[in-house]
């Protein structure tokens, strides 16, 4: 049983980046430990929560109720806040905007393939892709946007 006089050693996950206001999503803490860039890695807090925010216009990727990290303290380009063609969508496998553009052209099924692999037990989201979860929402999202096009 816990004291009343005793500190929690996890803080609860912030709701809402600073910056834009949006609701973030909780993150684990594997994720930034592979992703931040060394500097940024040096000042993060283990005993916070943090959160992404999916915001594209927003300048931050994570957040906690106590710092921010944005873009450019990043090792990678994340989807969700950069539109250039070779940015991936899926991590793991390299399929990146321009890559599934491709073989959607020559009627490959992407989806299938990533399947397969995280099946496979070969993914690894949590240190691979920025948001720290799986692709494939992102993946099926971006290849109906192409039907619209």
């Amino acid at each position: 049983m816990d004291s009343c006089c005793q500190s929690s050693t996890k803080t609860t996950t912030p709701t809402q980046c600073p910056a834009c206001h949006q609701k973030g999503k909780g993150i684990q803490l594997i994720t930034l430990k592979a992703l931040l860039q060394p500097k940024a890695l040096e000042t993060i807090h283990p005993e916070s929560a943090y959160a992404f925010c999916t915001n594209p216009f927003c300048e931050v990727v994570y957040f906690s109720n106590e710092q921010t990290f944005g873009k450019d303290m990043i090792k990678v380009s994340v989807f969700q806040k950069d539109e250039a063609l070779d940015v991936p969508v899926c991590y793991c496998f390299g399929w990146t905007r321009e890559r599934l553009i491709t073989a959607v052209q020559v009627n490959q099924n992407p989806i299938v393939h990533i399947r397969e692999q995280v099946q496979a037990n070969r993914c690894g989201c949590e240190v691979n892709n920025p948001q720290g979860a799986c692709c494939l929402g992102n993946v099926t999202t971006f290849i109906r946007s192409l039907d619209k096009r």
